[in-house]
């Protein structure tokens, strides 16, 4: 019994290196440009569960307010959040991979109306990522783009 323990132990941490692998390799991993340029997104692999995707803000065009301070997230509907900087944010987590490529399960956060919504991701065609996100039954997509080497 202790054997198959220890077995069933190693093939457990393996399955969650595996995934975490898979997380970090896949093709929706790395960093985006959202549409008009306005800000830069990290995805990778969620530190708190690393079979999931999450995403950071890690680059603003308006990253600072009319003092020249970091933009804050001021639309929160939580006012002990409303002093975090948007860079360095996480704004996308809990993917969980449906497919190589093609993420669900997901919530993604909009700083400009401080709402967050049921969202899914996809590697289009084109190398560009697809995200889709919902309240209800109405939803919006967006198509991000790779940032310009």
């Amino acid at each position: 019994m202790l054997k198959f323990l220890a077995t069933a132990g190693v093939w457990l941490a393996f399955a969650g290196v595996a995934h975490a692998a898979s997380a970090a390799s896949d093709p929706v991993a790395g960093d985006w440009m959202t549409p008009g340029g306005s800000a830069k997104v990290h995805i990778a692999a969620c530190p708190a569960n690393p079979s999931q995707l999450c995403g950071i803000m890690v680059w603003l065009k308006q990253g600072l307010d009319a003092a020249g301070r970091p933009a804050l997230d001021r639309a929160n509907p939580d006012p002990a959040l409303r002093t975090r900087t948007l860079v360095g944010m996480p704004f996308i987590t809990g993917f969980t991979r449906e497919a190589q490529g093609r993420w669900s399960g997901g919530r993604i956060y909009d700083p400009d109306s401080g709402k967050t919504y049921r969202s899914k991701m996809r590697i289009n065609d084109d190398g560009t990522l697809k995200l889709e996100g919902c309240v209800l039954i109405i939803c919006q997509a967006q198509t991000w783009k790779r940032p310009a080497p």
